[in-house]
């Protein structure tokens, strides 16, 4: 079941709904809006205001329709050769290729969304505000601590000043304080000083929020850009071999080993000297530059780290092996160069010859090969780890869908970047020969594999020495003078110099990528793999094979298109292959390389001739080398399409037929004569083709496709051929159906390739009728279809990426960049009126009969509402209607009259601006119907993927606008009705769709969202396209539709805010919701003057409509329809969970956010009318005042004054803060509101309330002050009070954070916003498509976005470098976001500031004046107590003065709590740092006393609240500055002296007096300074001066509280505790004086349970005081809730110290009080408490440690009056005597010196006499509570024996002849008890010692005890519940042990052997033989206790024990039995023996 929490507050009721779903608020009927076009116009012709004309409607040039010219890499269009006639899909493709994109963009969008900029610069203009944190003051040295000497406990501390006042110099004073002619003007003054140098934006100065939210942003998708992968520019520097003979030649490619792949083409380069060159001149007719490129780029597309580069290495043909040719390289060496010479000479002599004869062949020589990956990890730049270049897994996310499939998580981590590396140059020593036998590229494959194994191929191939140099470096910009794969030169183009052209080397990437082709490229790669002529018998053995491109069979028609290698021309007619010197069956790695013509013919064909090379020249031959074997060719097409893969081709021997070009070699017909074949017609010559082709598609379905719409666009023949088959006309259509169908099977590659194209067409189909065999076709139908299914496939693929709206890229930057209209069909230029029967649209009725046309295998959906099933869940049963209610509309007989909408031909010249739409069928009618009218699988995906649609239909019915006239065509004759319509339903059937996901497929609800948001940008597109009133009732259904979905509450209400969210987000948002037409300012009311102030000067009606401003009526809902459906969202919002509250707070925020930058909203009058927008947003922000999280604490001895770390807001103030404001009977309890409620209310979170009340205050300081103001006056006064209530938390909300923590979240937001930060990135990573690219290229290099880009998008990452990287930020970075966050927190507490000033200048008109003057100056009191700004606190002090001067009666009177704060906190500035605060401060105090003599007459309380300020702001604060305080009293003293007016009067006197008990307060504290170290001497001094204040309770008790604060400072709860107790007895005295109840305390007597020490407190008798004397006991803790808050405070800490008993006794007081004033809550939570402490005392009961006790004395003179005086110092729980003892020497040794100090070590008196009178001396002893027999009985448990101490004891050891210790029988011992003055725990932590006693015990005495001890210690052991085995044996060993010294067996036989001859002596033997009795009985029962704990292993020891334990008791048993006769005599006198000896007196007798 679902609650709702009805919120009637104060109380919250649960109630259940009757439902089972919540029953939605009225307030979601979301209500009729507007007739927006209709409003606009009348108000538009009304033209009331210059606004409205400027900004009413949208500007005209709203959406602009623009081509785009596409950017081009190359300096011209890549385009096939002129003169062609091209085929209609190659004109179709190039035409693509090359025409402008087609834009739809707003105009108003940048400005709109422009945020980022304003914060960039924003330090630069801003100023900086000093704030007293941190602000270093200068300290003075400390002075090392002297010990002043204290006076006696009872006299005065305060005597008189010690220190002259007049001698210092007061500030500068505050110009013009009394000069002022009236309350008014002072007003006007300070509000003309508030209004200067103020910060415009308040945004501007706001950390941006975080984006998670911000839906409204749709990525623009990337212009679509040809594919390149990281591109590595490699240079080629040389190629050197140890001879240098013969030119040689080099071709570099790069393979991927892993993949066993060749991934690039291959670049030829050589490094021929002029010389070698000259060799080949007679075969090289000329060179082109382009060939003599050395430098390449290649490019990687998928990274992996076995990417190779290899080099292959080619020399000209010469007779001989491979090894024969490479023997020189290898056996001359450099080095022997003259010795060799002339081999030299003979062999360059040969390569010369060979050159001249075979130049035009080559030959195999060697090769070398280098792992690219291996250099770049080498050479990787160490880089910062975050930037977005080297994403994980070396998939560096381009703009391009990528393949992100599973093989790329494997790559390893170090490959993740190529973009990134050092240049570096690479030599390569390592050259091996090439082998004959193994030349092909899997051979090549096997030896790397090699490499990477063993780093040296198997089989030792033979190496060369020589070395290649080659440079590699990174590619992020093209270089100057690159050429494209095609030789085209690249932008930027070279100079002249074409010396070092580069060339891109076309990559043949490793895996699938997708990327739609972009230019037209054409290229064709041959590549002969190897020949088989071992059955020849000839001497065919040096083979090489001549490769041309023919057109024709005539030789003539050669084509030069094959591309030349290096150092010749750029196209060749003719290629050979390289010869492998006497190899019959020969292999080949060449590559050819062609430009495929753009029109092929079937004559086409690749012509092989197969020659056999003679090396040697013979005598008798003169002519051609070559011999002739045979041929082979290929055709180029077959059935039309490009050939392309593997063949085996047969050679024919003799010369070829005629036209055999027509047919493949395999099928030739029979010839006459026949053809000869080679080995009868075998395939003997294998050989690949590969195209790269942007217009050969090179898949079935596709070219299928393409060829029948070619076909039915004229101009073919019929039949018509498509592959094998012939196609008559009657069958086209079908089989156009068919085609259309299948195209989504097409593979997905070529489908993506061709994806621009392929969409084009279909949507031609769409839009054009086809007329075939006479038949009118209509295959819009199928054509919608196969676009949906196509869009699903993409959708679906995993190898595609999607951005994070789920929109596949690919499609979305079709739709943003590609998609036009479709051209009209052809034949309508000159529409004739046959066109009825020509073009027919399928009528709705027989829609459903199309189905079946949909191929029967397509599975149907569950959800299809066509099939009947057992689920017709209502959700399909609303989308029947909605869709059955179209349909009736249409009856089969009707349909012509749903024909398209040029039926009506008659009136065919209508004249123009009627509605009727143009005579042509209009793309957008068309899909929306097809959207309506689809069924099944298809319209399940139409409304899946609806984003497409809506953004087609947007693009087109933008296109369509743009052709209107606008002038004439008003905006709701746009569209036909019809096609509105058809809107109306597709929004429905969506919104049904999202209710459908949300109520069943929980697991799809990011499938719901998805679609919500692309619905929602729908509609904010429609808003700039169609009737605006029109998409508004298309809202208003939405939210009606979403409400009626049994939805939970927080899903639709988060589903429902990202709707209006995106809506809000338009750029004409404003507009849309006529602020123009809000109330900007309060209507002009009669003048609000003070004389009638007695009646609301405004009549109730006005009033209520001012106070309706602030609500969401209906009327505003109506009117600015958008932002009331959001803030109606807002205020449900609040009552949900945090992400629902976040969600819909960063919605306004978000939309504030971009009003408040707005260029346009610069105006202050536009300003306030968008304010005016959004009052009622104020109404619902103070109405949930209770969910703001802002512990809001004052607690910080006022803004951080003490600094020190003891200040830290952990241990805030004692006086917790909701007590003290329950004390404070505060108006609006701001602080312990969620105490009271318990938190019933979904909090918000602090940075979501931080939005919300940024949101509360813009609207605040843009609001018109005048309606502002009446506002304030009309409020109820408890309306009246959340409003000050709010305005506290927006103090401490913007309260500045200092330096450290800028922004509020430092640390652990640091933590949240990495943990983020990460997750985003990883988000994005994955794959979410654009925005992830965005993201990489703001990391990356592509730093200036474009200028469409969303500008705004980029605030959420300017966002992370702003907010949290707290690490890595420099100290620049640091002062900057201080400077802003300073100047935020200024303006926004001025901002409160001026709204307080507006609320209290309408006092005079409002009721009840005290409680808002009240208020008021708590807001400003508060604000005083947080870190604020000089220019605030100036301003603030303004307003004080201000107040005073106004309504000082009623301060002084009323408010006396009030005024109380008020003089604290202007006397805590009067000694702050700042001079600027200081003087303000000051003023401020002069005019306080100034008035409250003058006007109040009651000066005496002033004097005594500044008086108790300044002690508490003393007592509380460590590092206080005194010398500033002192001059700001002089400056006072200055004011009094200068104020002429009151020369005359009293008042500089009792100034002065006052000043001069302030300085005697202060020279205490210079004192207390002395004795920071020395908390115990600290403590006194408070405790002389609080005792000193005896006859003045508000003092005494300001000095109680901070001594309280000290101890708990010190971790002493205890006594903070006891300071409380006794602060509460002083309140108890006087308030029984004051009122006598039974409830109350009678005085301090009652709390003598809690401690005896109380009674102190009640020594003011009445005749001293009484408690009315004006301004005595007046502070807030004199009244019951005071008693009340102390005791509980009290209560606090005695449990924080353990003391859970005392708890008790402390509520037993508060408990009757309570009962009294029938607090039930109160009450509750006291029991809560008390319960919680008795549980303490069960659990902890005997685990407590109390406290430790240490005699203290010191002696000397040195010490002054602490001289020969002993303390007892209270210690924590376990403290050791060397701790205290340490402690202590520390501390006096730095005031008196090391060598003076002498601490001493035993506890023996200390003998005056014998001390060194120049030094000090300290002796500690550890003592022990004393108690004696008859206290014992009460004192039963733990804490009874620890509380309440007054007596202590220690024992001192010693002998007669002075030695400490001797034999048994002369050790005597001294016990020394001490009592002190007071009882422990007291109000401090050291008591002197008022009583000492000392009685010695005898040596027998001494045994005794001992005894009893042992026993004591054995019993216990003993009957331990579980006993320790250790312990006992550890005591029994001390017992019964045979060897321990002075043992119990020593003992006895030392007073027991025999019976003393002292009768005195009898009781002490007797007593003495006793206790010997039940020691042996004890340790028996340990023995036997230890049997049953001793291990196996402990068994002899445990015999032993035993043994010992009898020999023991053989020993002592004849003492034990021999008892004293005389003590045994028979009783005579019965009385006689009660005569005992006590154990007191016994000493002096024996003395």
């Amino acid at each position: 079941h679902f609650f709702l929490f009805l919120s009637l507050s104060p109380v919250h009721t649960l109630s259940l709904t009757s439902s089972l779903y919540p029953c939605h608020p009225q307030s979601y009927e979301a209500v009729e809006p507007l007739d927006l076009e209709e409003f606009l116009i009348s108000q538009l012709r009304s033209g009331d205001s210059v606004l409205m004309q400027e900004l009413g409607d949208f500007p005209d040039d709203d959406l602009k329709v623009e081509q785009v010219e596409k950017e081009c890499r190359t300096v011209r269009h890549s385009v096939p050769e002129d003169g062609v006639e091209l085929d209609p899909h190659v004109r179709d493709c190039v035409k693509s290729y090359i025409q402008p994109w087609l834009v739809v963009s707003r105009r108003y969008i940048f400005s709109y969304r422009n945020t980022t900029v304003s914060r960039e610069g924003l330090h630069k203009l801003l100023q900086k505000q000093t704030f007293e944190s941190d602000v270093q003051p200068e300290h003075p040295q400390k002075p090392s601590p002297t010990l002043a000497v204290l006076s006696d406990d009872s006299g005065r501390t305060l005597t008189s000043s010690d220190f002259n006042l007049r001698c210092l110099t007061p500030d500068k004073r505050v110009e013009g304080l009394l000069a002022f002619s009236s309350p008014e003007e002072l007003d006007r003054f300070n509000q003309e000083a508030r209004q200067g140098h103020r910060h415009p934006e308040l945004f501007a100065l706001y950390p941006p929020a975080d984006e998670e939210d911000a839906v409204e942003i749709r990525p623009i998708p990337d212009c679509p850009k040809e594919h390149t992968g990281d591109r590595i520019l490699i240079r080629c520097q040389s190629i050197k071999f140890e001879i240098d003979i013969e030119p040689i030649f080099a071709t570099m490619a790069l393979y991927d080993l892993k993949e066993k792949k060749k991934i690039s083409e291959n670049f030829y380069c050589d490094l021929n000297s002029e010389q070698f060159k000259n060799f080949l001149k007679p075969h090289t007719p000329h060179v082109d530059p382009s060939t003599q490129a050395r430098s390449a780029i290649f490019s990687i597309t998928y990274p992996s780290p076995d990417i190779y580069l290899v080099i292959k290495i080619e020399k000209v043909l010469q007779q001989g092996e491979i090894s024969d040719c490479a023997d020189p390289y290898m056996t001359l060496r450099e080095c022997d160069h003259a010795k060799n010479k002339d081999k030299l000479e003979k062999l360059r002599g040969q390569a010369e010859t060979f050159c001249h004869r075979l130049g035009r062949y080559r030959m195999p020589f060697a090769w070398a090969t280098v792992n690219i990956m291996e250099v770049i990890s080498t050479a990787m730049i160490d880089r910062d780890v975050t930037d977005s270049d080297s994403l994980k897994g070396g998939v560096r996310l381009s703009q391009l869908p990528r393949r992100n499939s599973e093989r790329y998580n494997t790559i390893d981590d170090q490959f993740c970047s190529i973009s990134a590396f050092k240049p570096a140059t690479i030599t390569v020593n390592t050259i091996f020969k090439q082998e004959g036998e193994r030349l092909s590229d899997e051979d090549l494959l096997k030896f790397l594999a090699d490499i990477k194994k063993s780093s040296n191929p198997q089989r030792r191939i033979k190496t060369i020495s020589g070395s290649i140099k080659l440079d590699m470096c990174p590619v992020h910009d093209t270089p100057l003078g690159c050429l494209s794969t095609e030789l085209i030169p690249l932008i930027p183009m070279a100079e002249k110099n074409t010396r070092h052209l580069i060339k891109e080397v076309l990559e043949f990437p490793s895996s699938e990528v997708y990327v739609p082709h972009n230019i037209y490229r054409n290229l064709l790669y041959v590549y002969p793999q190897r020949l088989n002529f071992v059955n020849r018998l000839t001497s065919a053995r040096n083979i090489t094979i001549k490769i041309q491109f023919m057109s024709g069979e005539d030789p003539a028609c050669s084509l030069p298109v094959i591309f030349g290698k290096s150092s010749s021309p750029e196209f060749l007619q003719v290629v050979y292959t390289p010869v492998t010197y006497h190899n019959k069956s020969p292999d080949f790695y060449e590559e050819v390389k062609l430009a495929l013509p753009a029109h092929l013919t079937e004559r086409h064909h690749l012509l092989f001739t197969f020659y056999h090379i003679s090396c040697q020249q013979k005598q008798n031959q003169s002519g051609s080398c070559e011999t002739l074997i045979g041929y082979s060719w290929l055709p180029i097409l077959n059935n039309d399409r490009l050939q392309t893969g593997q063949f085996c081709l047969p050679i024919a021997l003799e010369r070829l037929p005629v036209n055999y070009s027509l047919h493949t070699p395999e099928k030739l017909p029979a010839q006459a004569p026949p053809v000869k074949w080679m080995d009868s017609h075998k395939g003997l010559f294998n050989l690949e083709v590969q195209a790269v082709s942007s217009v050969h598609t090179q898949d079935n379905h596709l070219e299928r496709f393409f060829t029948l719409c070619h076909a039915l666009e004229g101009g073919a023949t019929f039949p018509l051929r498509v592959r094998e088959e012939k196609i008559p006309e009657n069958k086209l259509e079908h089989e156009l159906k068919l085609s259309i169908i299948s195209l989504p099977s097409s593979s997905l590659e070529p489908l993506v390739l061709f994806l621009h194209l392929v969409l084009d067409k279909l949507f031609t189909l769409i839009m054009q009728p086809m007329v075939i065999a006479g038949q009118t076709a209509n295959l819009a139908q199928i054509a919608f279809e196969s676009v949906v299914s196509i869009v699903n496939s993409l959708h679906n693929s995993q190898e595609l990426i999607r951005d994070q709206q789920g929109r596949n890229s690919l499609l979305a930057t079709y739709l943003y960049w590609v998609f036009r209209l479709p051209d009209p069909p052809q034949d309508m230029q000159n529409a004739g009126t046959d066109i009825k029967s020509r073009y027919s649209t399928m009528g709705r009725a027989t829609a459903a009969t199309v189905g079946s046309m949909l191929l029967q295998s397509r599975i149907r959906s569950s959800s299809n509402p066509d099939i009947p099933g057992p689920h017709n869940s209502a959700e399909d049963i609303e989308v029947k209607n909605i869709l059955s209610a179209k349909v009736q509309r249409v009856t089969p007989n009707q349909i012509c009259s749903r024909m398209s909408t040029y039926v009506d031909v008659s009136n065919h010249n209508n004249p123009v601006g009627s509605t009727r739409p143009s005579n042509r069928k209009q793309f957008h009618e068309e899909l929306a119907l097809q959207m309506v009218v689809s069924t099944g699988v298809c319209r399940e995906n139409a409304y899946k993927y609806a984003w497409f649609f809506f953004e087609l239909l947007v693009k087109s019915m933008a296109q369509h606008v743009s052709h209107l006239d606008k002038h004439n065509v008003p905006r709701r004759s746009r569209f036909s009705d019809r096609f509105k319509d058809d809107i109306t339903t597709i929004v429905s059937v969506v919104t049904a769709e999202i209710g459908t996901i949300l109520v069943k497929q929980h697991k799809e609800v990011e499938q719901a969202e998805k679609v919500n948001i692309s619905l929602a940008f729908f509609l904010y597109d429609l808003l700039s396209l169609m009737d605006r009133g029109f998409v508004f009732q298309l809202v208003k259904n939405y939210c009606n539709q979403m409400s009626a979905k049994s939805v939970s509450m927080p899903t639709l209400i988060s589903m429902r805010l990202e709707f209006l969210r995106i809506l809000c987000s338009h750029e004409h948002y404003l507009n849309l919701s006529l602020f123009f037409s809000s109330p900007a300012s309060a209507p002009a009311s009669p003048c609000p003057s003070i004389s009638s102030q007695s009646s609301s000067s405004c009549s109730f009606q006005e009033q209520q409509r001012i106070l309706g401003l602030f609500e969401l009526s209906q009327d505003f809902k109506q009117q600015h329809y958008l932002a009331g459906l959001l803030l109606t969202e807002l205020s449900a919002a609040l009552d949900m969970d945090g992400k629902v509250q976040r969600k819909a707070i960063n919605a306004i925020y978000s939309l504030l956010c971009s009003h408040d930058l707005d260029h346009r909203c610069i105006k202050p009058e536009v300003r306030a009318k968008v304010a005016a927008l959004y009052l009622p947003l104020v109404g619902i922000i103070i109405d949930s005042t209770n969910y703001l999280d802002f512990t809001v604490s004052d607690t910080r001895g006022g803004k951080n004054k003490t600094g020190g770390p003891e200040d830290d807001l952990e241990n805030a103030s004692l006086i917790n803060q909701s007590v003290a404001m329950a004390i404070a009977g505060n108006p609006f309890n701001t602080l312990g509101r969620n105490v009271l409620q318990g938190k019933s209310v979904a909090t918000l979170a602090a940075d979501t309330s931080r939005h919300l009340l940024v949101c509360f205050l813009w609207v605040m300081k843009n609001a018109d002050r005048s309606l502002i103001q009446r506002w304030t006056i009309d409020m109820p006064p408890s309306q009246l009070n959340k409003l000050l209530e709010l305005l506290t938390i927006c103090v401490s909300c913007f309260e500045y954070r200092g330096k450290q923590s800028t922004d509020k979240v430092s640390t652990q937001a640091l933590q949240k916003s990495h943990q983020a930060k990460m997750q985003l990135e990883e988000a994005l990573l994955r794959g979410m498509g654009a925005r992830g690219e965005m993201m990489k290229r703001v990391g990356g290099m592509d730093r200036t976005m474009g200028q469409r880009e969303h500008l705004r998008w980029r605030k959420d990452l300017t966002q992370w470098r702003q907010t949290n990287d707290r690490q890595d930020k420099t100290k620049a970075e640091l002062d900057q976001e201080a400077l802003i966050s300073g100047n935020l927190a200024t303006e926004g507490n001025l901002i409160v500031l001026d709204l307080l000033e507006t609320i209290v200048q309408a006092v005079p008109l409002s009721e009840c004046k005290d409680s808002v003057v009240g208020g008021v100056l708590k807001v400003l009191l508060h604000a005083l107590t947080c870190n604020q700004s000089s220019t605030f606190l100036s301003h603030t002090f303004s307003t004080l003065r201000a107040l005073v001067v106004k309504f000082g009666d009623l301060l002084f009177e009323e408010e006396a709590e009030q005024c109380a704060d008020l003089c604290q906190k202007v006397l805590q500035y009067c000694s702050s740092p700042v001079d600027e605060n200081r003087s303000q401060a000051c003023a401020t105090l002069y005019l306080i006393m100034r008035y409250s003599y003058s006007n109040a007459s009651n000066f005496s309380r002033v004097k005594m609240q500044v008086t108790m300020s300044l002690a508490s702001l003393v007592g509380k604060s460590s590092d206080f500055q005194e010398e500033y305080l002192r001059r700001s009293l002089r400056t006072i003293l200055a004011y009094a002296e200068e104020d002429t007016e009151m020369q005359n009067t009293q008042l500089p006197s009792q100034v002065e007096e006052l000043l001069r008990n302030l300085n005697s307060i202060l020279s205490d504290t210079v004192k207390m300074r002395e004795f920071q170290e020395d908390p115990e001497m600290l403590m006194d001094l408070m405790y002389r001066i609080a005792k000193g204040y005896q006859t003045s309770p508000d003092l005494r008790l300001t000095w109680l509280q901070n001594m309280a604060e000290k101890h708990n400072n010190r971790k002493c709860y205890t006594e903070s505790a006891m300071c409380l107790v006794h602060a509460a007895a002083l309140v108890a005295e006087y308030l029984s004086m004051l009122e006598d109840h039974k409830y109350l305390p009678v005085g301090s007597v009652t709390f003598q349970n809690i401690s005896p020490n109380v009674l102190e407190e009640s020594a003011v008798s009445d005749d001293i005081l009484s408690p009315d004397e004006d301004g005595v006991c007046s502070g807030r803790y004199f009244t019951e809730s005071g008693l009340v808050g102390l005791l509980e405070q009290a209560a606090e800490l005695f449990s924080n110290g353990g003391l859970y008993e005392a708890v008790n006794e402390v509520y037993k007081i508060i408990i009757p009080i309570l009962e009294a004033h029938r607090d039930f809550r109160k009450l509750a939570s006291t029991h809560d408490k008390l319960q919680r402490a008795f549980d303490n005392i069960l659990q902890k009961g005997h685990k407590r440690m109390f406290g430790t006790y240490f005699r203290v004395g010191f002696y000397g003179a040195k010490f002054g009056d602490l001289d020969e005086w002993e303390f007892i110092y209270k210690e924590p729980g376990i403290t050791h005597l060397p701790e205290i003892s340490h402690r202590l020497e520390n501390f006096y040794s730095q005031c008196f010196g090391d060598e003076t100090l002498v601490m001493i070590k035993d506890s023996t008196p200390v003998n005056r006499k014998q001390l060194d009178p120049n030094k000090a001396y300290i002796q500690i002893t550890y003592v022990e509570p004393f108690f004696d027999d008859y206290e014992m009985k009460d004192r039963l448990t733990n804490f009874e024996k620890n509380f309440n101490l007054r007596r202590f004891m220690y024992t001192t050891p010693f002998t007669k002849s002075g030695r400490p210790r001797g034999e048994l029988n002369e050790q005597y011992k001294r016990k020394t008890i001490l009592t002190t003055m007071h009882a422990f725990p007291y109000i401090k932590t050291r008591i002197n010692v008022i009583q000492k006693e000392e009685f010695d015990l005898t040596p027998i005495e001494v045994a005794i005890e001992d005894m009893q001890k042992k026993t004591r210690e054995l019993a216990v052991a003993t009957h331990r519940e579980q006993p320790d085995a250790k312990m006992l044996q550890m005591l029994l060993q001390g017992s019964v042990g045979a060897t321990v010294n002075q043992g119990p067996l020593e003992v006895a036989q030392v007073f027991l052997n025999e019976i003393p001859a002292d009768p005195k002596l009898f009781r002490h033997h007797n007593k003495l033989r006793l206790c010997f009795k039940e020691f042996i009985m004890r340790c028996g029962e340990a023995v036997e206790k230890n049997k049953h704990l001793i291990t196996l292993d402990q068994k002899e020891y445990q015999q032993e024990l035993k043994k010992n334990y009898n020999r023991l008791r053989e020993s002592l048993r004849p003492m034990l039995e021999r008892k004293i006769p005389e003590l045994y005599k028979p009783i005579i006198r019965p009385r006689e023996s009660f005569k005992r000896l006590s154990f007191r007196r016994a000493p002096e007798e024996n003395s």
